[in-house]
């Protein structure tokens, strides 16, 4: 784990004063003025959201760094910070802070490194300039095997004297699993699904993905089953695929929690989210004999190595995938 301490970080002067306002500022009775009174720092985290939506960021990823900010901003405001040493040296024990945390996980403290940095440095502010980010952890999320899978999707099941209204949301949360593991989305995509990105005659789906690239995924034919059923008895004419009872589309928080009651439904002890359905679909193409490349275009990485993180690939097949690809 990485530490912060005085001997790692070296506080140059011209750090300390990069900024749209030099500290410190003094009121009309000549106090010194807290770093919060000089800087509007949530107009500013609003004017950075709202760059972060040009760019096209996921809402998830959007409320992620909205959250680390603002509790930021909150520690901030009861520090006594007047000019931007003191501004590092509160940041550095708000870190220590979170580490001391049992409820935080080393991924956390680098993504509250990264986030508050990007965040300042977008206002011409370069106090934590000079700080290194935390190590990340490279753990992988355990997939799901294929009769896990199975037990899953075959969790979402109704009676015949079920009431059509709960007979529609059984099928839509059906069709929601199937998809996640027969096309590998995100779940950021899977909300954002539109009834015309899907091609039914090919079996595919046009994804717009990080990054505004888009990309075809396919879908089998008990899924294509299953969407032509979910919306033969759906009753609204939303673009949306998948919608709640108001007609708008659902949120990424519910396909989480949905997941989780019909996992525990299906005896499943491991944890399961979208990502591990994604890793799981990922995993058993490559374990069924799909080339790593074509895996890397269905998941829409940029690089192999991602794909290989994916799917917990070790370097010595990545290598055989590598010379095979170099030998044509």
């Amino acid at each position: 784990m990485s530490k912060y301490s005085i001997d790692q970080i070296t506080l140059t002067q011209n750090h300390l004063q990069m900024a749209p306002i030099e500290l410190p500022q003094y009121d009309e009775k000549g106090n010194l003025k807290h770093i919060c009174e000089v800087y509007d720092f949530n107009e500013m985290r609003e004017d950075y959201l709202l760059e972060l939506e040009i760019r096209n960021y996921s809402e998830n990823t959007i409320k992620t760094y909205d959250s680390i900010i603002k509790n930021f901003v909150r520690y901030i405001e009861d520090e006594k910070i007047f000019d931007g040493r003191n501004f590092l040296r509160s940041f550095k024990k708000y870190i220590t802070e979170l580490k001391r945390s049992k409820v935080v996980t080393q991924n956390y403290i680098y993504l509250n490194t990264v986030v508050c940095k990007k965040f300042l440095e977008f206002n011409q502010i370069y106090y934590l300039d000079e700080i290194k980010n935390p190590k990340r952890t490279k753990s992988l999320p355990k997939s799901l095997n294929e009769n896990e899978v199975k037990d899953l999707i075959e969790a979402v099941k109704w009676e015949e004297e079920t009431s059509l209204y709960k007979q529609k949301i059984k099928m839509r949360d059906k069709v929601i699993l199937s998809i996640l593991y027969s096309s590998g989305l995100r779940v950021s995509e899977l909300v954002n699904l539109l009834i015309n990105d899907i091609d039914f005659d090919e079996r595919t789906i046009r994804i717009r993905g990080k990054g505004d690239k888009d990309r075809i995924v396919l879908f089998d034919k008990d899924t294509k089953e299953l969407i032509e059923q979910y919306l033969n008895i759906r009753d609204s004419d939303s673009e949306y695929l998948f919608i709640n009872k108001n007609g708008n589309k659902l949120s990424s928080r519910y396909i989480q929690l949905m997941i989780k009651k019909y996992a525990k439904e299906a005896g499943i002890e491991k944890k399961v989210t979208p990502h591990i359905l994604r890793h799981s679909f990922a995993t058993h193409l490559l374990k069924n004999g799909v080339d790593i490349r074509a895996i890397q275009q269905l998941l829409g990485h940029n690089s192999l190595s991602t794909t290989q993180i994916y799917t917990s690939v070790d370097m010595n097949t990545l290598k055989i995938f590598y010379d095979q690809a170099k030998t044509k």
